[in-house]
């Protein structure tokens, strides 16, 4: 199995980190917060998620799974290095890649061997090159050649379900450009690979734009029905049986037809948002994408402004955030 570094020992970090180290990986979780270092060698999670303390519990005393400060040390030791750092968003919806970017350079300075930096954190379109050409920035200052592949492999983990999504996903996506970077990627996943987890092998762009537009499309789902919802009211037809009605279709599926306030959460909003501003920047436009956004904006005060219209403040049941 694989030596893994995974950068970063926030929600994706730990997650992919402890679950990894679970398939037979020995992964080395790598975080500059020296105090929250020392808390994770302890047996601290910092985040609740259903299993994940019990996985990384397991794996850290098995020795499959240890924590550093050193990301030269984990670099070093590492075959396949994760990048799982923050990607928040800036307020012309674009996204902001300096971490990415710092450890991107901090790898450049330290390795001396062939590595696979695989981006796990969820990435514009682009950024995958980006990498490449901070790593070999770093390289060239030292004047060493030094072979190394990047790969897009984008997350698909649901806030209380990240575990199970990470242990049995629907698919891997596995953006690379050398047979290399792809077999040993399919060591990484090993175990899933044998239990005949759906492969999508592409190049670094699809990757990424895989994320992206599978994300902006549930958030148009769940737009799209609460346009319906807001129309359902006003000629009183039941939503709820319009979105079973809708959701038995084997072509639409039930998921993300909840009718309520709104899409939320800290993928959907910053993801649509992404995208729109790509196709802006290409001098293309999303409409529905654009759309969406829109919708999700005016929907936050629908139910707002109609509690306070009828008074019932203490009444609002809000729906689930996605």
């Amino acid at each position: 199995m694989a030596n893994v570094a995974i950068i970063g020992t926030g929600y994706v970090g730990l997650v992919s980190g402890a679950c990894l180290a679970d398939f037979g990986n020995t992964v080395t979780c790598v975080d500059i917060d020296k105090s929250k270092i020392e808390a994770l060698k302890k047996g601290t999670i910092p985040i609740y998620e259903p299993g994940l303390a019990d996985v990384a519990a397991r794996n850290t005393t098995a020795k499959r799974l240890l924590f550093t400060d050193s990301l030269a040390e984990a670099v070093s030791q590492a075959q396949v290095i994760f990048i799982t750092v923050g990607t928040p968003p800036l307020g012309d919806g674009s996204v902001d890649l300096s971490y990415v970017e710092n450890v991107s350079r901090q790898i450049g300075r330290v390795i001396e061997s062939y590595k696979v930096i695989v981006d796990k954190s969820t990435v514009p379109i682009g950024t995958a090159r980006k990498v490449i050409s901070w790593i070999k920035e770093e390289t060239n200052k030292r004047t060493i050649q030094v072979d190394f592949d990047v790969v897009s492999n984008p997350e698909f983990l649901r806030e209380g379900a990240a575990v199970q999504d990470f242990t049995h996903p629907d698919r891997i996506v596995i953006g690379a450009e050398t047979e290399r970077a792809r077999n040993i990627m399919k060591d990484v996943y090993r175990s899933l690979y044998l239990n005949e987890t759906p492969y999508i092998e592409t190049n670094l762009e699809s990757a990424e734009m895989i994320k992206y537009a599978a994300n902006s499309f549930l958030a148009v789902k769940i737009a799209y029905i609460n346009e319906i919802a807001n129309l359902c009211e006003i000629v009183n037809a039941d939503i709820e049986a319009v979105s079973l009605g809708m959701g038995l279709d084997p072509r639409i599926g039930t998921k993300y037809l909840m009718a309520g306030t709104g899409y939320g959460g800290s993928c959907f909003p910053k993801d649509t948002k992404a995208l729109h501003w790509l196709a802006r920047y290409h001098d293309y436009e999303l409409k529905t994408v654009k759309a969406t956004i829109e919708v999700n904006e005016a929907q936050k005060m629908k139910l707002f402004k109609k509690a306070k219209k009828n008074n019932q403040f203490r009444k609002i049941a809000f729906c689930k955030i996605y």
